[in-house]
């Protein structure tokens, strides 16, 4: 039942953060871990948007693959992730995103709660699902300042 959660000021507003972590087909590119994410549905509704996807993690010679539904809310600044289909027991995951100061800095939230099926799976990538999760905030940052500027 690992569980991890991070908070990191980032030189970025929460919209723009926001919108970076929204943007899920682009996780492949620089996420740890993350080999490929596929977008299975997209609903909008009252200024949310719903989607169920794919993501492929790998490690070495292991490869799993695994179905979230992923529900973006823009006007809150939260972004809630629920477990469909996979490897795990569990998963749930929230990002939440706070303007700080005049709202040119943020601080991101980031949440995760999960447990694999499989014990020998869980000790095999665990490890190493741990230490991508210590990354991925300082990966998301890295990622805003190629895309944003660095702020100074």
């Amino acid at each position: 039942m690992p569980q991890f959660t991070a908070t990191r000021q980032v030189q970025h507003r929460a919209e723009q953060m926001f919108a970076l972590v929204a943007d899920v087909e682009t996780y492949p590119q620089f996420v740890p871990m993350c080999e490929a994410l596929t977008i299975r549905s997209r609903k909008e509704r009252d200024g949310k948007t719903l989607l169920v996807a794919d993501m492929t993690v790998g490690y070495k010679l292991i490869r799993e693959t695994f179905t979230t539904q992923v529900l973006l809310k823009p006007d809150e600044r939260v972004i809630e992730v629920k477990y469909i289909d996979g490897p795990f027991r569990y998963l749930d995951n929230r990002w939440t995103f706070v303007p700080v100061g005049d709202g040119t800095q943020s601080d991101v939230d980031f949440f995760i709660d999960y447990e694999f099926k499989s014990r020998t799976l869980g000790l095999v990538m665990g490890s190493m699902f741990d230490l991508a999760f210590r990354k991925f905030a300082e990966a998301f940052e890295k990622r805003a300042d190629q895309i944003y500027g660095i702020q100074a």
